[in-house]
């Protein structure tokens, strides 16, 4: 359970490496020279948000699998080739995994298509797809420790963070959907005449599922959990930076007695495994998620190939509106969290931090307090906020949009530069005076960096929100339950939060209005994204009633 003792996983690593040397110089040459921006900050103490970053702690667990997962089976990709998944906080390889490509795609498909049409998972009854689903979700729960140890390791979350929230959600998940198994049926339909008429909701068949680098083990669950209790079958492409946890998981789904070929897992990457899987004939449905540029790559494929419906959660850059009658010190922390959980790397980020002119200053002041007190270092130290960026490429990013920040005029209260030496790591981050047009406050930078900006009254703040091509998510923070209701209804956004922020249920929908997607996760909803509604007809000849 995730409650044991953290040593029992991880043990200190006795010397670093030429290659962790090389990326950090790699990872420092991206900074360029931010002495010449020392005009903008105000009293920043760049140390204050961080633990040392010391000798990174090496994870007792042996990597096990790295191959490809088709029809029940681990084999290595057609190709041979493998790439290698790196560890965030050292850019060091921790294994390499096999590379998969269109023939693999090819092979993963076939398996699905003869698990659906030849296979028993289908022609189960749903209560005993069900108890498969339970069975996996009680190993999911016993391997805690080295699931979250995985996913820590390949993506650089904090440990207590993927152990004692995300995991536990995980296996909520797949417990939700398996009791949703057994209460999937259609309607009887009253119609003119003299018949009877039916709903039958059906699978679609095979399902292709992309899932992203940012939660893997959470965006499995959103997306195999529904799929196979609506009767589906899998293939699953992994995110290139994160495919060891799906892996892991995916060999314990089989060891609850799933059947070969329902659920596949093709690791690669997005222009070879993504688009074979997306423009594959046979494929029945497509769920993705990930960037808006590349969801409407996916969204092309598909249409292009064999027309097959997609559902697409993609990116945001969500407003956080904080109203003048707002308790400041709660709402600093909930805005905190709403920015950099999970490294900031989180498609519904309150990363547009509105705030009423009459509490602006004192939040700003706050904000910054409380940026410079986020506990930053190895994510597998107990008490650390925030770990290091996903890779050298996200990293690099957020730094240039850092710099635009400055370059573009806004006031840089905290961060601004790469903490340590080596890995990814960046400094919490907070800008103030930012302004609508500036990038830091209308590009999606997915990382630690609060833009905060100033707003006069709910009018005004209604139309500066709703002014983006996103509209995945919002927050609001107020006392007064009329400018709750006022905002609730007017913010063009899939979800929002009052007086809280981030929380995920499994009975709670997920998405996007605009180009933050199309189609709905989780809950009830989440069902219909897997399910075909077929009519049924029949003459009935002197009926008793109609």
């Amino acid at each position: 359970m995730a409650t044991r003792r953290l040593s029992s996983l991880i043990s200190l690593s006795s010397s670093s490496s030429a290659a962790a040397a090389a990326a950090a110089a790699a990872a420092a040459s991206s900074l360029g020279s931010f002495g010449r921006f020392s005009c903008w900050r105000r009293g920043i103490n760049s140390l204050s948000t961080s633990a040392a970053i010391d000798e990174p702690i090496s994870p007792s667990i042996q990597i096990q699998h790295t191959q490809l997962l088709i029809n029940g089976q681990f084999v290595d990709a057609a190709s041979g080739k493998t790439f290698p998944t790196l560890d965030p906080r050292t850019g060091n390889v921790i294994a390499q995994v096999a590379e998969g490509d269109v023939q693999d795609v090819n092979l993963a498909v076939a398996a699905a298509r003869k698990a659906f049409d030849e296979g028993p998972w289908p022609k189960m009854t749903a209560y005993e797809r069900s108890r498969i689903m339970l069975n996996f979700a009680d190993l999911l729960e016993k391997h805690t420790e080295e699931v979250a140890a995985l996913e820590t390791w390949d993506n650089g979350k904090p440990y207590e963070q993927a152990a004692n929230i995300e995991i536990p959600k995980v296996v909520r998940m797949f417990r939700y959907y398996a009791g949703w198994a057994d209460k999937i049926h259609g309607l009887t339909v009253p119609a003119d005449g003299q018949h009877h008429v039916q709903t039958l909701h059906e699978p679609y068949g095979v399902t292709g599922l992309i899932i992203p680098w940012n939660f893997p083990l959470m965006l499995y669950s959103w997306k195999v959990g529904p799929a196979l209790a609506c009767g589906n079958t899998v293939v699953l492409k992994t995110a290139e930076q994160t495919p060891l946890s799906a892996l892991y998981v995916s060999k314990l789904f089989h060891d609850a007695g799933l059947p070969p070929g329902v659920l596949n897992v093709v690791s690669g990457f997005g222009p070879t495994a993504g688009a074979a899987l997306s423009s594959h004939m046979d494929v029945n449905k497509l769920s993705f998620t990930g960037s808006t540029a590349t969801g409407k790559i996916v969204l092309a494929l598909a249409a292009k190939s064999n027309l097959k419906p997609v559902t697409l959660e993609l990116g945001g850059k969500s407003p956080f509106i904080v109203c003048k009658d707002a308790d400041v010190d709660k709402a600093v922390e909930l805005a905190h969290s709403a920015l950099f959980f999970n490294q900031g790397q989180c498609c519904c980020a309150g990363s547009r931090t509105f705030v009423h002119e009459s509490v602006y200053d004192e939040f700003v002041e706050k904000a910054k307090a409380r940026a410079l007190k986020r506990v930053v270092g190895d994510p597998f130290k107990k008490g650390i906020e925030q770990g290091p960026q996903i890779d050298n490429e996200q990293f690099k990013k957020i730094l240039k949009y850092i710099r635009s920040g400055i370059e573009s005029g806004a006031t840089l209260e905290s961060g601004g530069e790469q903490l340590g030496s080596k890995g990814y790591y960046i400094q919490p981050t907070v800008f103030s005076n930012v302004k609508d047009d500036m990038l830091i406050a209308t590009d999606e930078i997915f990382g630690p960096v609060q833009s905060i900006l100033k707003f006069k009254d709910l009018e005004e703040v209604i139309q500066r929100a709703n002014e983006t091509s996103y509209g995945l998510a919002a927050g609001v923070f107020t006392q007064n339950i009329e400018t709750a209701n006022n905002l609730t209804r007017a913010l063009r956004v899939g979800t929002v939060w009052i007086n809280c922020y981030d929380i995920f249920d499994a009975a709670i929908p997920f998405g996007g209005f605009k180009m933050s997607g199309q189609g709905r996760e989780k809950g009830i909803y989440g069902l219909s994204s897997y399910l075909q509604v077929k009519a049924v007809v029949t003459p009935l000849k002197n009926p008793a009633w109609l």
